[in-house]
């Protein structure tokens, strides 16, 4: 291959060259994902001194069940599983889905419409903007949520518009105010149990959800990777009545089942949605691996016994979360849901960003600060449950010392 300066000679510089390799338009605005810079960072921190203790990424570190790895082991060494699948999924997997659904939210489903596997629900999210959005659709986003809703959007040629969620209102969306701004929207992103504030929803909630979706013509995506961590009565935007004429759902393996990894979730929604979204997916992969779709059947067959085992240990390590907290003069709500403990910061500090890196550079315990899920959340920081008890502990202690 000749170079630039071989095949033009000195007709472009250097600088000139970077030009022509210019990056999209639609990356304007879209920056590295804030725990890819963190992890890095991290890493680099570690070969200076004592390990990181990183408390802030949600990633569970418990295995799947036996059964499930087991699963998976036994339909890989078979001769005739490793070619493509179908874009729809198997259909053993999509009955498991179902039967899940069934189960646990008392959501009927059809197995063969109105359920589409995903190689990971964030998948799902960036497949859903590219399906349904064009350049300067408004997309209703919450503040703090998920970044990747407003950077999926962005990439798909949309405008993402902030709704803001407060502590003073049990972080529920502001209905007046959605109001004002529901004439031009096209999406809009929920998410109960919501991430990062462990909010649970009320049945009132969904209601009115889907009420305001059929008055104003929103299409709404439910994000509901939660519902299973500390929390007793899970819950689907599915199930309001009417709910598949306005709704889509996305769930997921990755905390219920402690299958982050392995990248299983799902879409589900209408026979007309499904069939929608498969259009754009269809192009963009090839099916998943066919052990891993049966292993997450086994995966999904399990019963109460496996979420309340994986809950126990969450909430011995929640109680010391909480010790954690107050040594750092924080307030939190101890009933949240989810893998994580949301938590405000105390006035001295100008930001969740000030004492993070306060705690990461003194204290070396990494925690992540509210302002990366939106401007609501800069005055909080959030701590993830996904360490062994003896973490929190030296963590404390680390802590503990700084203060002395």
């Amino acid at each position: 291959m000749v170079s630039i300066k071989e095949a033009y000679g000195n007709k472009f510089s250097k600088a000139e060259h970077y030009r022509i390799m210019k990056t999209s338009k639609r990356l304007k605005g879209i920056g590295e994902y804030y725990f890819s810079q963190k992890l890095r960072e991290i890493e680099s921190l570690n070969q200076s001194g004592a390990p990181i203790i990183n408390l802030g990424i949600g990633s569970p570190d418990l295995p799947p069940h036996p059964d499930v790895i087991k699963t998976l082991q036994e339909e890989a060494a078979k001769t005739n599983v490793h070619a493509y699948q179908s874009y729809k999924g198997s259909p053993v997997l999509r009955k498991a889905m179902a039967g899940w659904y069934q189960q646990w939210y008392g959501v009927n489903l059809d197995p063969d419409t109105e359920i589409l596997p995903l190689i990971g629900s964030k998948e799902g999210i960036m497949h859903i903007c590219m399906t349904y959005l064009d350049k300067g659709d408004k997309v209703l986003v919450p503040d703090p949520g998920y970044p990747t809703y407003s950077s999926a959007i962005k990439l798909a040629g949309g405008k993402a518009v902030p709704y803001t969620l407060l502590a003073s209102n049990q972080y529920e969306p502001d209905f007046d105010q959605l109001k004002k701004k529901a004439g031009k929207i096209k999406l809009m992103f929920v998410n109960y149990p919501q991430m990062p504030t462990g909010q649970l929803p009320s049945v009132t909630l969904m209601e009115r959800l889907v009420r305001f979706a059929k008055k104003h013509q929103i299409l709404i995506v439910h994000d509901n990777p939660y519902s299973f961590i500390l929390n007793e009565q899970p819950m689907s935007l599915l199930s309001v009545k009417g709910a598949k004429e306005v709704v889509i759902e996305l769930n997921s393996l990755s905390k219920s089942h402690n299958m982050a990894g392995w990248r299983v979730g799902m879409l589900c929604g209408s026979k007309e949605r499904i069939e929608e979204v498969l259009r754009f997916k269809s192009n963009m992969d090839s099916g998943m691996f066919l052990p891993v779709q049966l292993a997450a059947a086994k995966a999904l067959g399990l019963g109460k016994e496996w979420h309340d085992s994986v809950n126990q240990v969450y909430r011995e390590r929640r109680e010391k979360v909480f010790i954690l907290l107050d040594e750092l003069g924080c307030t939190y709500n101890k009933e949240q849901a989810g893998m994580f403990v949301w938590a405000a910061i105390p006035e001295k500090y100008k930001d969740g960003f000030a004492l993070s890196d306060e705690v990461l550079y003194k204290a070396r315990v990494f925690i992540t600060p509210g302002g990366i899920f939106g401007e609501a959340g800069l005055p909080y920081i959030r701590v993830s449950l996904c360490s062994p008890v003896e973490k929190f502990e030296e963590a404390i202690k680390r802590i503990l010392a700084i203060k002395d």
